[in-house]
């Protein structure tokens, strides 16, 4: 059954810096319309939102910036080092952006093909509410040395992040698609594009 009927939905998922904003830029020029959680996930705890208030709560106001926002580094230190602290932050950001990627869902044409690009889709266990799972995977080595290079981060901190996220296996083990993008940008290209010709684009037609 369609996770929303008239539209086919479907799930992007992959590790941390395995190129999954790439792979949704690529599809949204296909005429996919993106909802990405990681925007969503900002969306819910701007200054002024319910969102930020239960995590000033939770976490006290040193995760504010000078300016009243959220400052991400301090609060990204505090649960990166406490799986408790990380879990409790999931606990108000999680129900906020599914809530959010739902009512964009729904306010999707009919025959859209609405591509939801979901960080965490495995660990939340959401596999099963979507048409289709495409997972962008890359080699653990590739995504360390990306992690370390886009995030300027030492070895140990870029391993606790990837060690934060589902394994490897357990993506690989939920999709329906596999993408992978250890080599030119031309060849990440070309699977986006048998994806869309094969898969996605008859539908759009």
């Amino acid at each position: 059954m369609s996770a929303a009927p008239g539209r086919l939905v479907i799930g992007l998922t992959g590790g941390i810096a395995a190129g999954k904003s790439t792979v949704a830029d690529l599809l949204a020029a296909r005429g996919a319309i993106v909802i990405d959680a990681d925007l969503l996930a900002r969306e819910v705890v701007a200054p002024g939102t319910a969102g930020l208030a239960a995590v000033v709560e939770r976490f006290g106001p040193g995760v504010l910036t000078a300016d009243g926002d959220l400052d991400r580094p301090a609060l990204g230190r505090l649960v990166f080092a406490d799986p408790a602290a990380r879990r409790d932050l999931e606990a108000i950001i999680h129900p906020a952006v599914r809530a959010r990627a739902a009512a964009l869902t729904a306010a999707a044409p009919d025959g859209a093909i609405v591509v939801q690009v979901i960080p965490l889709l495995v660990e939340t266990g959401q596999q099963e509410a979507f048409d289709l799972v495409v997972v962008v995977d890359v080699p653990p080595e590739v995504q360390l040395a990306r992690v370390r290079a886009r995030d300027g981060l030492g070895e140990p901190e870029a391993r606790a992040r990837l060690a934060a996220q589902a394994g490897r296996d357990a993506r690989l083990a939920v999709a329906d698609v596999v993408i992978t993008n250890d080599g030119s940008p031309a060849h990440l290209e070309e699977q986006v594009e048998r994806l869309w010709r094969e898969r996605l684009g008859p539908r759009a037609g």
